[in-house]
């Protein structure tokens, strides 16, 4: 069995070296392990520090495209190069890597094919006292969402089997975390989490610059992956808030008599057609969703096809270094 641990990189030449050197060299049941990294336009000697320290494969882009594009695209390279599973860690050394085998093990055993490591956040120091709040409000918002019982949806450190990652999209530019796992639920992927460690903090969180700008983006990739993958239930909450106040206006106005009431009358009109033509909507979009799941099934059958022929992707280039 193969894994290949991948790691999203953008100018990390000082803080890789102690990622690649916290990864395990060797795991119960694994036969072979390899490193990516996926070089997100960095302009720092990142490429340079990651061959150096034999890093098998890279993925390398001319100009940053973002943590979602790079995650895909490591997923794409892994997925071609015969990875049996695949794990993505931070290359600020966050997660430690030495919980690997516990992260990878629900997978071997076959009871899971996506595998989220939650960190112990109330227990970090470096998280200040707001984002340990957002961070279990943001959970249970994407619980909720998704169907799923993830304690720690925002946690980059994370196992695909072969399967899950052939399934995996990503519409977003922001980042990948969130929406894999709400469309994990939708897809009834079997997923899983376990208890992890964290390291110290080597530099600060480059994905926002603030905990304004994480709520207010974050929010967008729940809100919209919600209303993609359960289109009928989004529209049909929003169609609730305007049928059935314009219903209860409608009732009142037929209690109290027409005389003095019309304003009400009109109002409850208004309401009730806003309702149906919201449901309307979720109909139509549910549609659209049932649509989408044949695409999702068809590109499934291609990505398969693609990544068993063994052909290297463009992006991608293969160290010769040894470890």
């Amino acid at each position: 069995m193969k894994l290949i641990i991948q790691i999203p990189c953008y100018n990390e030449e000082e803080t890789l070296h102690v990622a690649i050197n916290d990864l395990p060299k060797e795991i119960e049941g694994i036969d072979e392990i390899e490193t990516l990294i996926i070089n997100d336009g960095s302009s720092d000697n990142t490429v340079e520090v990651a061959k150096k320290l034999g890093v098998n494969y890279i993925v390398n882009f001319k100009r940053n495209k973002g943590l979602a594009y790079g995650f895909m695209a490591g997923l794409d390279a892994c997925l071609h190069l015969g990875a049996d599973i695949i794990v993505n860690t931070d290359a600020d050394n966050q997660y430690n890597g030495q919980d690997i085998p516990k992260l990878i093990r629900p997978i071997i055993d076959g009871v899971a094919d996506e595998v989220i490591g939650e960190r112990p956040i109330d227990q970090t120091e470096h998280f200040s006292k707001k984002k340990k709040v957002f961070q279990h409000l943001g959970s249970w918002v994407v619980r909720k969402a998704s169907k799923t019982d993830i304690p720690d949806a925002p946690s980059g450190f994370r196992a695909f089997s072969r399967e899950a990652a052939l399934r995996i999209n990503v519409t977003n530019m922001y980042t990948y975390t969130l929406e894999t796992i709400i469309q994990a639920g939708r897809n009834r992927i079997a997923i899983t989490s376990v208890p992890i460690r964290t390291n110290g903090e080597l530099r600060k969180s480059r994905l926002f610059k603030s905990m304004g700008s994480y709520m207010k983006r974050s929010a967008g990739v729940i809100i919209r992956s919600f209303m993609m993958y359960r289109p009928l239930k989004f529209f049909g909450i929003i169609a609730a808030l305007f049928f059935i106040p314009g219903l209860a206006l409608g009732i009142r106005f037929l209690v109290l008599g027409a005389s003095g009431h019309v304003q009400s009358l009109i109002l409850a009109a208004v309401l009730m057609m806003m309702g149906t033509q919201t449901f309307i909507m979720g109909l139509q979009a549910d549609l659209i969703s049932a649509n989408r799941k044949l695409l999702e099934d068809i590109q499934y059958r291609v990505r398969k096809s693609d990544a068993d022929s063994g052909k290297p992707t463009a992006d991608l280039e293969i160290n010769s270094k040894e470890e």
